[in-house]
């Protein structure tokens, strides 16, 4: 067993047979999601530059703020994982983890991002993230790279401020609310109501125009005439 604030992992003994499903006794962190509450939580979490700040609009320190999720998380059956890891060294290991404070911040953070980061932004973070998290996990925490990306995912967050409000029910974790003040969620843009912002035929040309390669290569390969 080793633990931190942020998990508990489990390993060895009857984990090392992957078919064995873990015991129920093992667990310290987290009820059963079949013996959590009948009734949702919900929690509404703050965020500045991408930090967690406040729950409910209580303030709180990091540790505190992971504390109090770790608690109300783990009563909801939230946070549970069950993994076979490729190591390192380059073998397969089993582990068994506990992280309700950060599987409901990671879902958290991802609604926060889902209306404060342009879509370049978010896709770009999503491809530097396994990476950041390979370099870390391999122990490489004070490496340039790590810093590298550090840097380019610091930038991603200028604007990641908000509130989003989590419902958690049984082992889920929802996102059920966003606002922010930097938000990029336009409801005049969006909305089906009116048609001054998007004109349907503008559609037009943008789908020729991206299918161009598929007629070329439609044409090509069946002899028929290129249009």
């Amino acid at each position: 067993m080793d633990a931190n604030l942020l998990h508990i992992s489990y390993e060895g003994n009857a984990l090392e047979d992957p078919w064995v499903e873990p015991p129920e006794d093992m667990y310290t962190r987290s009820v059963a999601p079949e013996q959590a509450p009948d009734e949702p939580t919900y929690l509404d979490i703050e965020f500045e530059k991408g930090d967690p700040v406040a729950i409910n609009g209580e303030k709180l320190s990091p540790a505190a703020l992971l504390t109090r999720l770790n608690e109300v998380g783990g009563a909801n059956g939230i946070g549970r994982k069950d993994i076979v890891e490729s190591r390192f060294v380059g073998m397969k290991s089993r582990g068994v983890y506990e992280t309700p404070g950060g599987t409901v911040l990671l879902e958290a953070r991802r609604g926060m991002e889902s209306i404060t980061l342009d879509r370049g932004q978010q896709h770009l973070k999503d491809e530097l993230m396994p990476r950041y998290a390979e370099v870390i996990y391999n122990g490489f925490w004070f490496s340039p790279e790590r810093e590298a990306l550090q840097a380019a995912i610091d930038h991603t967050q200028e604007f990641v401020t908000g509130t989003v409000r989590c419902k958690l029910y049984k082992g889920s974790v929802s996102v059920v609310g966003r606002k922010s003040p930097y938000s990029l969620y336009n409801q005049e843009v969006v909305t089906f109501e009116e048609d001054t912002v998007y004109d349907q035929k503008d559609a037009g040309g943008f789908i020729k125009i991206n299918a161009l390669r598929l007629r070329t290569l439609a044409s090509s390969r069946s002899g028929a005439k290129f249009n």
